[in-house]
């Protein structure tokens, strides 16, 4: 049966759990590394420009090469860019806990970005291609929790192994997963691609790749140099003369890489406004929350790990048990993306204002949090995809990983300098976390009016 059937594929079900093994392995390796610093410090004798790099390397390739990735699944084939990122993936982790030096992780790190791009652009595309439109919301949003439980799962496995293991095992653990995973795909995925099969825009893959990497380079650095230095200015100069190049190559070629006209489709406008200040509020929300869980309350790594947990459960829970997807079929996408981020900023609001030094403040936030990203995560996922026709769902998917990477990074810097200048200016610790807790809120809310706005201005003009 043809993947676009409209009933679906007869074996959905079990492709998006094979998909979403795939998906859980890449996510894991986006924090899994950060409770390893000790052991690697000590191990490989490694500088602290060496750890920011082996942090780095990883998401630096994979947020450049989304767009890329995308584009090459629907001219190549959804099932073989999978492949492919699998290959990638497993090889760079068997390289990676094998690794004898510094330069030989990093470079692994590397590799494995490739491969974590293929896989985070494929898998969203594949969704898309063997559902039929009524059931896409429910896999969207299966496919949205795996993405939390896989934020919040990295640091609990990377502690239990580091505890029973040497570093190298959580990259190995990679191993076997992208194994089965290969036979999986290979056995069960059917092949989709792009049937008008339009010419390969190599240079706007090579700018589109430099100016992302350049720009989310910039955002990693600002904390670490200064936002004023040379090194960060300079990045920043590079992706916006590229990314600026980009687009307007993008605008003058017959077969562009990202369609600019998608832009003019309120719907995908607004469903990109709303993901960019969801992503900023919660992004930089949650790394004060860690810092919050382990120096203002005093919870060992592991423990605050432990005690983010709530929110991924929440997400999970939403969107297994099709709540969320129910919830959002009968409101609608404008009112489901308007209500998750009321949700979510209240949440970030009762971290900030109601943790007196207990837990309890925050627990109800992160509940908060998790049911606000149960509804509108899968929501304003589904938004932008249908918003763009299925022959470019991989494009789609890569827009929406893209948005991910850039507004959990700008949340981080921007969040993270609102902390330092609280706390420069001679507030307390607590009080500064509070502050940018409190400006994430804020954004949370500003994208959720703005996204719904957008979505509900394009339904009336439809209808």
């Amino acid at each position: 049966m043809s993947p676009s059937t409209p009933s679906g594929h007869p074996k959905r079900w079990l492709i998006l759990g094979v998909i979403c093994l795939a998906q859980l392995t890449v996510l894991l390796d986006n924090t899994v590394l950060n409770v390893a610093v000790p052991s690697l410090t000590r191990e490989l004798h490694a500088a602290t420009s060496d750890i920011q790099w082996m942090i780095s390397a990883y998401s630096l390739v994979q947020s450049g090469l989304l767009l890329t990735a995308g584009s090459a699944a629907d001219r190549y084939g959804r099932k073989k860019m999978l492949i492919a990122g699998l290959a990638l993936f497993g090889i760079g982790s068997l390289v990676a806990g094998l690794a004898g030096s510094t330069g030989q992780l990093i470079a692994a790190r590397a590799g494995m970005g490739i491969g974590g791009a293929l896989l985070m652009t494929t898998t969203l595309a594949v969704a898309m291609q063997i559902f039929a439109p009524e059931e896409q919301p429910k896999a969207i949003g299966i496919w949205s929790a795996v993405n939390a439980l896989g934020f919040a799962a990295g640091p609990l496995i990377g502690g239990f192994l580091l505890d029973h293991f040497w570093w190298g095992a959580i990259f190995l653990i990679n191993v076997p997963v992208a194994a089965v995973g290969l036979i999986a795909v290979a056995a069960l995925v059917p092949e989709s691609s792009n049937p008008r099969g339009d010419r390969p825009d190599l240079l706007g893959a090579l700018l589109s790749t430099v100016g992302m990497a350049s720009l989310v380079y910039a955002i990693i650095s600002g904390p670490v140099h200064g936002w004023t230095s040379p090194h960060v200015l300079g990045s920043a100069a590079v992706a916006v003369v590229v990314l600026s190049l980009f687009a307007w190559w993008e605008s003058r070629i017959a077969d562009p890489m990202l369609d600019l006209h998608f832009f003019r489709d309120r719907r995908f406008t607004g469903a990109v406004a709303g993901a960019v200040l969801l992503m900023f509020g919660i992004g930089g929300a949650l790394f004060l929350l860690t810092q919050h869980l382990q120096f203002v309350l005093g919870y060992a790594p592991l423990e605050a790990g432990l005690r983010t947990a709530p929110l991924a459960l929440t997400v999970v829970l939403l969107n297994f048990s099709g709540l969320s997807a129910k919830w959002s079929g009968r409101l609608g996408t404008p009112v489901s993306i308007a209500l998750g981020m009321v949700l979510m900023s209240a949440g970030l609001v009762a971290i900030a204002e109601l943790d007196s030094g207990s837990y309890g403040g925050t627990l109800l936030g992160l509940l908060l949090i998790g049911a606000g990203c149960a509804v509108a995560n899968p929501a304003m996922a589904h938004a932008i995809m249908s918003a763009i026709p299925p022959e470019r769902a991989g494009v789609g998917a890569g827009i929406n990983g893209t948005l991910a990477e850039f507004g959990n990074g700008l949340g981080v810097a921007v969040l993270g300098a609102v902390l330092s200048s609280s706390v420069a200016s001679g507030e307390s610790l607590s009080a500064g976390l509070g502050a940018g807790q409190l400006v994430g809120a804020v954004a949370v809310l500003i994208g959720g009016v703005v996204a719904a706005g957008l979505l509900r201005r394009a339904e009336r003009k439809a209808a």
